[in-house]
């Protein structure tokens, strides 16, 4: 089968979108590109992190009932995997509005730091969020009378739709949209979108295109520096190599164009990082508190990079817990904890708390019921916005009912989302500036909702 024809245009898109190790590969390329959006003004610094917890977190043990009706509830669905009340006294939630039919709700043990965000007012609580085309019913969705996510509860198809609006395969996420408007406000357009953790569609844009650094720093190619296999003529002779000028070919020119960009993001990254003041906060040594942490010094480095807006990703793994949910879970969760709390603790230390609002997100929730050792794919979840800007100690959307078939189970415990990932998109969106003209760029099915901003900010 013959490939379509691609552009130059085309092609300079997808290459700088490539992700290969930086160890694993002897000539490894980090690729980036330069965004050609045009920006919407501003004048001071705002962040927005992801924090994506792939295989889909359970919510149902991280966000836990504690009233007595609602953990009786709880205990019944789950009774091989549930948490014991007592074990929870520390981590109930005190919202400044409590829930005025008396239910409460107690964060995992492990999660404890979060707790902490919360009492003081830097963390909210997002109620059974997932990704919807609408606000959808029960019966609607029984009914299939309204258009629903496609392939719902698989994980590679509902990762790419909470990160994209669109199942796998999509080409742009919310995030590189939001940077299609911010880039070119940036000195350094190549780094509004940064990406620790991989190749992420979230960062992808019309035009932005994510560049991916590593926990220790921006991604070299590696020998091109002083010396190759101990020869200074041989580091030279591939860097001539690699960024020759007079290639005749059309794509050889476009791939010099993206090598010659990649050695120069390299280099002002670099000496970016090094100029920053450091960032004094410990972080654990965790992939997620490696990958924070980077994220902080990034921060640090913000105005070495010429940054006025930049969005980042981090994500980590492990939470397709069908089985060891009470093995596996706690840890997991732990490390989310101590490295989003030391993460908040860098940006105070920084000066740029109210500046920088991290959020998580997940492929979906889990079945409210367990299946004996762990729990299945389910639809709605729990999710945390945290940051100085954010109206904190507070719940946002509706919180659903636990019950096997109840009105918010839409079967085998899965939760139908009472919030739209659109709807969390466009308030994050609103605050970073996207101007309310614009905002069906970053999120096509914003007109169908009604609530268009989950009134998290002030």
């Amino acid at each position: 089968m013959t490939p379509p024809r691609a552009t130059r245009r085309e092609f300079l898109r997808r290459s700088t979108g490539l992700a290969f190790a930086g160890a694993a590969a002897p000539w490894a390329l980090n690729l980036a590109a330069m965004s050609e959006a045009a920006a919407q003004s501003a004048t001071d610094y705002k962040a927005l992190v992801c924090v994506f917890l792939y295989g889909g977190n359970d919510c149902g043990n991280t966000l836990i009932p504690y009233d007595a009706s609602g953990y009786a509830n709880y205990a019944a669905l789950r009774p091989d995997v549930c948490i014991a009340r007592d074990a929870l006294a520390g981590t109930v939630l005190q919202p400044l509005n409590p829930s005025s039919d008396g239910r409460q709700f107690a964060l995992a043990p492990q999660l404890s730091p979060l707790s902490a965000l919360f009492a003081s007012g830097q963390l909210g609580v997002l109620m059974n969020i997932g990704p919807l085309m609408q606000p959808t019913t029960k019966a609607q969705y029984l009914a299939r009378s309204v258009p629903l996510p496609p392939k719902l509860f698989s994980h590679n198809d509902q990762q790419s739709i909470w990160q994209a609006s669109s199942p796998e395969g999509a080409r742009s996420g919310w995030g590189g949209r939001i940077g299609d408007l911010m880039a070119s406000g940036n000195g350094q357009s190549t780094f509004t979108c940064v990406s620790v953790s991989g190749n992420a569609i979230y960062l992808s844009g019309a035009d932005s295109v994510q560049y991916q650094v590593s926990a220790n720093g921006s991604i070299a190619i590696n020998g091109i520096g002083q010396t190759l296999y101990g020869s200074a003529a041989a580091a030279n002779a591939l860097r001539s190599l690699i960024s020759r000028t007079d290639s005749p070919g059309l794509f050889e020119q476009s791939v010099t164009q993206v090598v010659a960009r990649s050695i120069d993001a390299n280099q002002k990254m670099s000496a970016a990082l090094s100029a920053a003041p450091p960032v004094s906060t410990t972080f654990p040594s965790t992939s997620l508190g490696g990958q924070l942490r980077m994220v902080a010094r990034l921060l640090s480095a913000r105005a070495g990079l010429g940054a006025k807006r930049q969005v980042f990703f981090v994500g980590l793994g492990g939470f397709d817990l069908h089985d060891r949910l009470l093995i596996d879970h706690p840890a997991l969760l732990g490390q989310v904890a101590d490295a989003l709390a030391a993460f908040h603790q860098a940006t105070v230390e920084l000066g740029v708390a109210a500046n920088v609002t991290t959020f998580t997100a997940s492929d979906f929730g889990r079945t409210i019921t367990s299946n004996g050792d762990g729990s299945d794919h389910g639809w709605g979840s729990h999710h945390f916005v945290l940051g100085g800007a954010v109206r904190g100690r507070q719940y946002y959307g509706t919180i659903p009912v636990w019950a096997n078939n109840g009105p918010d189970d839409v079967g085998q415990g899965r939760l139908l989302p009472t919030t739209g990932v659109d709807q969390l998109a466009a308030t994050l969106a609103g605050w970073f500036g996207v101007q309310p003209g614009d905002m069906a760029r970053i999120v096509p099915n914003i007109a169908r909702y009604s609530v268009r901003d989950l009134g998290m900010f002030a």
